[in-house]
């Protein structure tokens, strides 16, 4: 069976599919509750009614979707599609600046979001177009008893975060309505599917690790497009409604947001982790789910395996630990086999292509590349000039396939920079092996120019954490006085003993002289985006105004 097949028009379609095949078998859970693939086509449903009977939003109007990992995240997915509603994905932790930026850009006119929402928070609102905000609890889709648990445990950690019980109000032009009031209202009412599909079905904001974020316009072809293609592989590797997907990753996020969607479409039991932060509570759902598939990021599959309790765990019923988000370094592989016995399959993608463009397949892994194109996709290696370079040099990656992008969100201009006829150019530097594999060098936009070289960060970083005492590093370029640049490396020990100049010493070993960082600074943690990916701009940003990173 593939992920998705031709007959699949649409998310509708494929949860209708689903539904009918899967019935009352779990289709997602958190923390102890589960929806079924039938109740969460019901629920999306009487989501959708409410939308049509209830409010006056069209189809193409936009919703922000501002919630954690929850089953309710789903439900309104699902029927905020069914009623032709553009869904922009939102991390629930923004600042409210960051809020009301969203909303304003992608004029949004209704907002789900965590009840109680802050006085702070809903004080954008009346700056932005929005109408509607949904807000729901986090144990709204559990049973009455887990219900009323979850939702007065979280009272309790508020009161005792010192931020009270109470929201904030809105104003009198914003209707404000609970989730399971709208579900129990749309229960009464009739969906009427929805004529003209067109149009983009997913604003994802870019992570604006190396400038502004800006909005990705993605159809339901495009992600329908990725799904299968990717199913294409998966069905090589799993059963269908036999497979088990712990999610500690944002759904927000295009890669978990995906890699879900695509466990989804075969019948799996995604577990959702609310807060990957808690690492025995997640070590519990493991202990209990025995998940077969695992989505990770480099720190955080770094995290588990220096856990004592995760060691301990029993790994045989796990296929697949998948990677993406940010570059797989060779230690963390390591580490992950000898600790699980199993290896990680790597992928490469972008936000830009739903957001999938290769992977490395089980039993065919080749550390240090990102796989072979997914079928359908097409890579090119191009220089300044966009000529194709021979095998094995490094250039501009350009991409293209059914997954990319139909542009970005009222950025003309920018959308015309990066698409050219049928091609999207990445941004990024890699190389094509003769087997066809991809190697992701680095970002063009952080590459760092010393005396005329080029450096890349990545490359670094690479070397750098293979030190027993590192934990992990981070390279960023600054400003020098001659008008190039010079190498600043940020480490976090993994030993109170190492030194800055044992650092320095291991690179001078292992690296071409003008490749040895100037200066190295030493912190607790380095600054990370909503998925855990380094995000060398802030650390450049911190150093330019001579600022310690904490």
């Amino acid at each position: 069976m593939k992920a998705v097949g031709p007959d699949v028009a649409s998310l509708s379609d494929l949860l209708l599919q689903l539904a009918q095949r899967f019935g009352e078998r779990p289709a997602f859970g958190h923390m102890g509750g589960v929806i079924g693939f039938a109740e969460l086509d019901r629920r999306a449903r009487r989501f959708a009614a409410w939308v049509q009977h209830e409010t006056d939003l069209l189809p193409g109007d936009r919703i922000l979707l501002q919630l954690p990992n929850v089953m309710q995240y789903m439900v309104v997915l699902f029927g905020a599609r069914r009623a032709g509603l553009v869904v922009v994905n939102a991390n629930p932790m923004l600042s409210s600046e960051e809020t009301a930026g969203l909303l304003r850009d992608s004029g949004a006119r209704a907002w789900v979001t965590l009840a109680p929402v802050a006085p702070e928070q809903l004080s954008v609102a009346p700056t932005s177009q929005v109408n509607y905000l949904i807000t729901t609890e986090l144990g709204d889709l559990h049973s009455v008893a887990r219900r009323q648990w979850l939702n007065l445990l979280v009272r309790l950690k508020r009161l005792k975060a010192g931020r009270g019980l109470r929201g904030g109000r809105v104003g009198s032009d914003i209707i404000q309505v609970s989730l399971p009031d709208v579900l129990q209202i749309g229960a009464g009412r009739v969906w009427r599917p929805v004529v003209s599909n067109t149009g983009p079905a997913l604003l994802q904001y870019t992570g604006g690790t190396t400038g502004p974020a800006k909005g990705a316009m993605l159809s339901e072809k495009a992600l329908l497009s990725n799904l299968a293609q990717l199913g294409v592989v998966l069905q090589l590797y799993t059963e269908p409604g036999r497979e088990r997907l712990l999610q500690p990753l944002p759904l927000y996020h295009i890669y978990s947001f995906t890699l879900t969607l695509l466990m989804f479409s075969v019948g799996a039991h995604v577990e959702l982790i609310p807060d990957p932060r808690r690492t025995r509570a997640l070590i519990r759902c493991w202990d209990r789910l025995e998940p077969t598939v695992l989505a990770g990021i480099n720190p955080l599959l770094t995290h588990l395996c220096q856990q004592p309790e995760f060691q301990r765990l029993d790994f045989s019923s796990l296929k697949l630990t998948i990677s993406g988000g940010m570059a797989l370094t060779y230690s963390v592989a390591r580490l992950w086999r000898d600790v699980t016995g199993g290896e990680i399959c790597e992928g490469y993608g972008l936000t830009e292509c739903s957001p999938v463009v290769s992977v490395n397949r089980p039993g065919q892994v080749r550390v240090g590349t990102v796989g072979k194109p997914l079928a359908g996709t097409e890579v090119r290696i191009l220089d300044v000039d966009r000529q194709p370079l021979p095998t094995g040099e490094s250039g501009n990656i350009w991409v293209r396939g059914p997954q990319l992008m139909e542009g970005y969100w009222h950025q003309r201009k920018e959308t015309e920079e990066v698409l050219q006829q049928g091609w999207l150019d990445t941004g990024d530097i890699g190389q094509l092996d003769v087997d066809g594999y991809l190697k992701i060098i680095d970002r063009r936009k952080e590459i760092i120019n010393v005396s005329g070289f080029k450096v890349y960060p990545s490359e670094l970083e690479s070397i750098i954490a293979s030190h027993p005492d590192v934990l992990e590093c981070a390279v960023v370029g600054l400003p020098d006085s001659d008008g190039n640049e010079q190498i600043r490396l940020y480490v976090v020990p993994a030993n109170s003993s190492l030194s800055i100049r044992q650092v320095r010493d291991y690179c001078r070993e292992r690296l071409t002289a003008y490749k040895v960082p100037r200066t190295v600074e030493f912190c607790r943690a380095l600054p990370r985006t909503p998925i855990g990916k380094v995000c060398r701009r802030q650390l450049r940003e911190l150093a330019l105004r001579g600022r310690a990173v904490h």
